[in-house]
């Protein structure tokens, strides 16, 4: 461990010298542990003077939120200090919603944690809370004011109550933190309108098109449909500025000391609320290059690293979260490889592995999966992947076009396949999904729906099938399964739990008529919630059965986050193996994606060392029948270990 220089020491004993001695030493002993990692994060992306000035900079602000901390989150900086692995552990259950449409304010999310714990939530991510522009803000992703909190929803002070109620209950507070982009109507945006040099500089600006037709050579376009091109005129800068997402959304210039300086206090600002988790929003996209598509750059992860470290030295019960929905060989890099290993951000969204779940059960074949998955390269083993069946957005059909022409197929013909196939079109398909942002070009058509929509839930009931209906809950159940068997921290999105389907009124609102995600963003019905329960219904048997599975999972060490899953060579195309070697011992999953019963060979347990294996599932014994095979029924799924 490189000691920080004595000249940072001093500067942090002068922040600190009306704190008391033990506190002085404690920040001291944390400057020691993550200044190499602050400084070299900041040479990687800033001037030699530049990088100097900004980490002594850092160094004061860290300093001043640290005296800050309440004692309480003190105390928690301590515990996650000697147990770093908190994050990874077995009994994590992520659950994801908005705060209006679950708990209506922060307080009545407060009212709700009850339910939280009966369904074993241990991290809740709200999404985008922090005030927003005024109507269409990208469903919050357009932040006007990252130290406030939307009026409806209440207050700063709210939030913090809440953040200590989740923390009491030991349900670790998620929110988001966009990093790529303000909102038109931010302060640092209006000064920049009004001629503030000083903030004009904190975004990409250009005086004519020159700029931006080079870079628009090589930038793909996130919302074709409504939002086209990457730049917009705006009359008050007179200038062409930087808006990849929407209009509204002004991309910020992490080139400028200034503004990472202003990042690094928003993020000790929202650790000091109590929030233990941040999740990067749009972080592949920070920094810009000229003749690339601006995505995935170097700078990125250099830029991570030193937020990351000046977290770790103020307030280390944060945990960064990244939203990098990426190509698979690009998403691993989130979580740190080569010299950034273990130093940018703890937890990543396993993408790969979420297209891969619908594709299976599309498809009812497991081998496209198996040779994906099994060629991503390994994440640190201090991280994990937070993994998840659907989100708050639409789902991107990451099938990649190497992967699928080694199995013989067109990734476009599989891609597409997909489309038709979530969207109904596909003979005999009875999902209901919608398609969002068709790009004619790449012939890409992203879907929109819940989970269970998806999966056929209407059809069935319009049918009135119950063996449609077992099959719908049949495919609900191993792909939350494979969700909460593939280790990190599982999230379910609001709903699931209770197969919830489309909003068919999803278009009424103001501001979402154009936006088919809103759909799969439906308000909690918590008079379906109370019945929970009642087995007879569709809601209550996917409760029961996600509550089974998370119950099961909390106590088995086998699925902590630092074993990596392995995917072993497949017996049948329609059987997904997953493999988990514990040091406790070995685990094997196997998953039928089919609707059809299916073979696993016995005489392979007994090469895992699981002749006698138990399917900690069920409970029941797994041991091969007079043919020599385990069999599978449609849709199943078994945990296995030794007995």
């Amino acid at each position: 461990m490189r000691r920080a220089p004595e000249s940072v020491h001093a500067i942090a004993d002068e922040a600190l010298a009306a704190a008391p001695a033990d506190l002085r030493e404690t920040f001291g002993l944390r400057l020691d542990r993550w200044w190499a990692d602050l400084r070299d994060g900041l040479a990687g992306v800033y001037s030699p003077e530049d990088a100097d000035g900004l980490g002594e900079r850092l160094v004061r602000l860290a300093a001043a939120a640290f005296l800050a901390r309440d004692p309480e989150l003190r105390r928690l900086d301590a515990e996650r200090t000697l147990a770093p692995d908190w994050f990874q552990q077995s009994d994590m259950l992520g659950y994801a919603a908005y705060t209006d449409r679950f708990g209506g304010t922060i307080a009545g999310v407060q009212d709700k944690i009850g339910y939280l714990q009966e369904l074993g939530v241990t991290y809740l991510h709200l999404m985008p809370l922090l005030r927003p522009r005024p109507g269409d803000s990208d469903g919050g992703y357009a932040v006007a004011d990252y130290r406030t909190v939307r009026e409806d929803l209440g207050t700063v002070a709210d939030l913090t109550t809440l953040a200590t109620a989740l923390r009491h209950s030991g349900i670790s507070l998620v929110l988001d933190l966009v990093l790529n982009h303000v909102a038109r109507e931010h302060e640092w945006a209006e000064k920049a309108r009004a001629g503030d040099e000083r903030y004009r500089e904190y975004f990409y600006t250009y005086p004519d098109r020159t700029m931006p037709d080079a870079y628009e050579r090589t930038l793909p376009e996130v919302f074709p449909d409504f939002a086209p091109g990457n730049f917009t005129f705006d009359d008050d800068l007179k200038a062409w500025v930087w808006t990849t997402f929407n209009s509204f959304q002004w991309d910020v210039k992490w080139t400028n000391p200034d503004v990472f300086y202003e990042y690094a206090d928003i993020i000790l600002f929202l650790a000091n609320t109590g929030v233990q988790v941040l999740r990067l929003d749009a972080i592949a996209f920070m920094f810009k290059r000229l003749g690339t598509n601006s995505q995935n750059q170097p700078e990125v992860h250099f830029i991570t690293q030193a937020l990351r470290a000046v977290s770790r030295i103020a307030c280390p019960a944060v945990t960064f979260k990244a939203e990098a929905i990426v190509g698979p060989t690009d998403l691993v890099h989130y979580l740190g490889q080569g010299n950034h290993h273990g130093k940018v951000s703890d937890i990543a969204y396993h993408n790969t592995l979420m297209v891969q779940i619908w594709s299976m059960l599309a498809a009812r074949d497991a081998r496209p999966a198996a040779y994906a998955l099994r060629n991503l390269p390994v994440a640190p083993s201090t991280t994990a992947w937070v993994t998840y069946l659907r989100c708050h957005d639409d789902i991107g059909w990451a099938i990649d076009d190497d992967d699928a022409a080694a199995l013989g197929l067109s990734g476009r013909d599989h891609r597409a396949f997909l489309s038709d196939y979530y969207s109904g079109v596909f003979p005999g398909s009875p999902a209901r999904g919608l398609v969002f942002q068709y790009n004619p070009a790449t012939g890409d058509r992203r879907i929109s729906g819940m989970a269970a929509s998806l999966n056929g839930l209407e059809s069935a009931i319009e049918q009135n099938d119950s063996a449609a209906l077992d099959l719908v809950i049949g495919r609900m159940f191993v792909a939350y399964a494979m969700v909460l068997g593939w280790g990190g921290i599982p999230v379910v999105w609001m709903g699931d739990e209770l197969a919830l389907t489309n909003d068919l009124h999803w278009a009424d609102e103001p501001g979402h008529e154009n936006d088919n995600r809103w759909t799969h963003r439906p308000s909690m019905p918590w008079d379906l919630a109370a019945r929970r329960t009642d087995g007879t219904t569709p809601a209550g048997r996917m409760f029961g059965v996600l509550r089974h599975l998370i119950g099961v999972r909390s106590g088995l060490p086998h699925l902590h986050a630092s074993v990596a899953a392995e995917i072993p060579a497949l017996s049948d195309p329609g059987v997904l193996p997953v493999l988990r070697r514990h040091p406790v011992g070995p685990m094997l999953q196997l998953y039928n994606v089919t609707d059809s019963w299916r073979s696993w060979p016995g005489d392979r347990l007994a090469e895992f060392g699981l002749a006698d294996g138990i399917d900690q599932i069920s409970g029941d014994a797994v041991r091969p029948g007079d043919e020599g095979n385990v069999w599978l029924p449609p849709y199943a799924a078994l945990w296995i270990t030794a007995g």
